[in-house]
Parts: C-alpha cells; structure tokens; sequence
C-alpha cells in the first residue's frame, strides 16, 4: 500500500509499503481521506518526537470504508472514523491506503457527513467540538460576554469559530495575520483581536474581556487570556502552536474564580467523541465546511508539512490518499 513512511533518522517518504498485519486490529479500512494536522507535521518534519514507535506510517486521523471486520459492529462498506488513540504515533496511522484498527477505535461517519467532509473536519473540529463542550458544561451562556479564540486562522480555531457563531456565541478571533480578517468574519466571528495584543509581557491579572476562551496557541499567549477572563469564566487549552510553556500566577484562580480546562482529544472516551461529531455533524452545514479547506494527495503531503509549521496554511489541508 502507499503510505508517508517515517523511518528513525531518515526523511519522510512517500512509500510502497507492505499491507497492515491482523495483529493491528480486527478491522481493515479502505481509507479515502486522511488529512494533515500540526501533530502530523511535526511528526513528518522531525520537529518533535511524536513518535514513539519505528517504523511507522504517518497520520492521527482517517476516513473510509470498512474492507474486512471481525467484529460485529461493523460490516464491509460501513462508512467510519477515527481520531487520536496513539495514530501515527505508536499505531499506524491514516496518510496510507489502508489502515488496520481495534473496532473500539472507529465510530460512524455522521449523517449527513460524507468522508471527505469528515476530514474536512478531521481532528481538528473533533477537538474544537470537544472545547465547545467543555465550555457549554461549564455553564457558559450566550450572553455571558465574548468568546476569545486564539490561533483562529487555523483548523481548530477556524472550527472554533464557526461552531461557537453557530450556537448563538459573540466570537472574537484572535490571529497574527491581518489579511484573514475578512476571512474570519465570514466563519462567524464579530471581532479581532490582533496577536500582539497577547503576546505582550504578562501581567498577573489584565481587564476582564472573555467570558471563555478557547486557546490552541499556548505559551504567553494562553496566559494573558486567561488574565483577562471574568469572574467565573472558563478557558479550554486544546493546543501548543505558540509554546509548551504557560506563565501564568494564580491570581485569576483565586481572584476571579476562572477555570481550565485541558482538552484530551486523543484518548478521549467514545460517548465523548460521538456527541462532538455530533455536534459539528448538527451546526455546520458540508458546504460551509469548505471554505476552510484545501485538497492534496498523498504526493503533497510531506511539503504541506512544512508550510503548516511554517504558518503558511489556512484553515484544513485534506488529503486525498487515493491520489
């Protein structure tokens, strides 16, 4: 099968590789779409040890049709997903033609999504899905006051975005890039917030601004939002785009009452995962979708990579693995 083949100390390749052995999982799947996430690219590039496991084919997501299965969930020609579950990071993962899982892993691709919109969406709506929720469950309402969204120009934050507008939330998106502006008004949200506003030296407490946030950058950039958030306010930290590090002082724990929230998408459990598609499958219509993506084969993959780390990439990259 072909696959983004990634060998230790070697560059990624675009390889013939032998089929998924029966000990992967008890189900074949014929995988029609995958697509490229931050995690991938830093796997593809070697920037961060991702993974754990050699040798190993790239991709934490996928989209297709059972071949075979073992399990009575699901029959040849069912259409499912996956996300997360250690996908191209200990499993081989989903930048191939075939994927071999456990059943625990796949979920039905929802009504009336098709595989490709399924990774139009890809991990990175699952998991700006799953900050949604973790927003909602705080108890946050829709005239609590704006939602910051920050590294918007990208998947999870593009998704964010439209999810939050959709479900009646003021949205501010937060990007260093100006010319997406008009971009970002179009996926829903009333005002932006130029990066460098929060890439200022922190200070333990700024004026309250946010009801939420929902932060994929990390860094300096996560603790001046959460400087800023209301008394009772609530922050989902899905991502580390602009840093690992999170200098931030207690004082908007103790003083305003805020809350953090970390967001798993990885080893998320299933009920979890299925009411986030559902989510998404409810509030943003296929079409809407496209908008925030881009379509490449398998061939384009390993130099999308590199424009994603380098900030190069709007929104989704989707790929194509049958080409």
């Amino acid at each position: 099968m072909r696959a983004i083949y990634l060998e230790q100390g070697e560059p990624a390749s675009l390889a013939e590789v032998t089929a998924p052995a029966a000990s992967g999982g008890d189900v074949l799947v014929r995988i029609e779409y995958s697509s490229l996430n931050y995690k991938d690219a830093l796997a593809i590039t070697g920037k961060a040890p991702i993974v754990r496991k050699y040798p190993m084919v790239a991709g934490i997501d996928f989209a297709g049709a059972v071949d075979e299965s073992g399990d009575a969930r699901f029959q040849p020609g069912d259409r499912v997903l996956a996300n997360g579950h250690g996908l191209g990071e200990d499993h081989w993962g989903g930048l191939a033609s075939h994927v071999r899982v456990p059943a625990d892993w796949l979920q039905a691709v929802p009504d009336p999504f098709s595989t490709r919109d399924a990774m139009c969406a890809g991990t990175a709506g699952y998991t700006a899905a799953l900050a949604v929720q973790a927003l909602i469950k705080h108890g946050l309402k829709r005239d609590a006051g704006p939602i910051l969204v920050t590294g918007a120009s990208g998947g999870v934050g593009g998704f964010a975005v439209m999810l939050l507008s959709a479900l009646g939330f003021d949205v501010a998106a937060s990007t260093g890039r100006a010319e997406e502006t008009s971009y970002l008004k179009s996926l829903g949200a009333s005002a932006i917030v130029p990066r460098d506003e929060l890439s200022a030296p922190h200070k333990p407490l700024a004026k309250a601004r946010w009801a939420g946030v929902i932060d994929s950058a990390g860094g300096i950039i996560l603790a001046n939002a959460v400087a800023a958030v209301t008394p009772r306010g609530a922050v989902a930290s899905c991502g580390n785009a602009g840093g690992m590090d999170f200098p931030v002082t207690v004082a908007p724990f103790i003083l305003r009452g805020v809350t953090l929230h970390g967001i798993d998408s990885n080893h998320a459990p299933m009920s979890e995962r299925e009411t986030a598609w559902g989510l998404l499958a409810a509030h943003i219509p296929p079409l809407r979708m496209h908008v925030m993506a881009r379509e490449i084969g398998l061939a384009g993959v390993i130099s999308a990579a590199g424009e994603l780390l380098a900030g190069h990439i709007r929104g989704r990259i989707v790929v194509d693995v049958r080409l």
